[in-house]
């Protein structure tokens, strides 16, 4: 089975008659997998997760799920989960009941679950699901999630900028996680002109046409890291997180 058939089967196991749906999203819909793409997968289910549900989700997902990428078959999973009477009718923030993403692994390893919180994130996340309107199980994701005002929206987008320019200015997590900071800017950016959500390739390619000259190279290198799964060279672009003019490195 391939990993998103993995995935819906470890739902079903999961959830059986309270599963709802299972959709696919991000960027197997939007452009296409790149070499550092997730597989992103979003469920719905009719009500509150047990703890013996998440320690189930979280074991079946660390044998599915990988980082690194092992090729193009096996790659990081994110799998979010909500409950079908948390965003339907809508509400902000609405709530979101179990997330797994791989940036966690030594966490989910040690023995976390993860717990339900308020996610202004799913403002995003649905719409994208939205947009894609690729059911893995059950009905399309119209007949079960409603739409994300686009004030609300904005509202999201808007809130994860604080944490992501916290990370420009650390450079130790900057490092970390460069392009993917770097491009969910110019992806933030593009949602609030424009009201879109599209691949970081292609808010890359909107945001590049738009930014002054001297600032392009840290983005255009994010981009081609993206795209090409080349390896990051950060250091050549130290002039650009350091205070002071920015100038090109030579």
């Amino acid at each position: 089975m391939t990993q998103t058939e993995d995935t819906v089967h470890l739902l079903r196991e999961t959830f059986g008659a309270d599963l709802v749906g299972v959709y696919l999203y991000g960027s197997a819909r939007l452009g296409g997998l790149r070499p550092y793409s997730d597989v992103d997968v979003f469920a719905v289910v009719e009500r509150p997760l047990s703890a013996r549900q998440r320690r189930r989700l979280v074991e079946g997902l660390l044998d599915v799920s990988s980082w690194p990428p092992r090729g193009e078959t096996v790659r990081p999973v994110e799998l979010t989960v909500v409950v079908r009477r948390e965003v339907g009718p809508w509400r902000y923030p609405p709530r979101c009941e179990f997330q797994y993403g791989e940036w966690l692994r030594e966490e989910y390893e040690r023995g976390r679950l993860p717990s339900p919180v308020p996610s202004p994130d799913l403002a995003p996340l649905i719409t994208m699901v939205l947009m894609a309107a690729t059911p893995l199980a059950g009905p399309p994701p119209g007949e079960v999630l409603a739409p994300v005002p686009r004030a609300d929206l904005t509202r999201a987008m808007l809130a994860g900028v604080p944490d992501l320019l916290a990370d420009i200015a650390n450079l130790a997590d900057l490092a970390a996680d460069t392009r993917n900071v770097v491009l969910t800017l110019a992806r933030i950016w593009l949602t609030l002109a424009t009201g879109t959500i599209t691949s970081k390739d292609a808010a890359a390619d909107w945001a590049l046409a738009r930014l002054p000259e001297e600032h392009r190279p840290v983005l255009a290198h994010a981009r081609a890291v993206y795209v090409t799964g080349e390896r990051e060279r950060w250091a050549n672009y130290s002039r650009w997180w350091a205070p002071g003019p920015h100038t090109s490195p030579k």
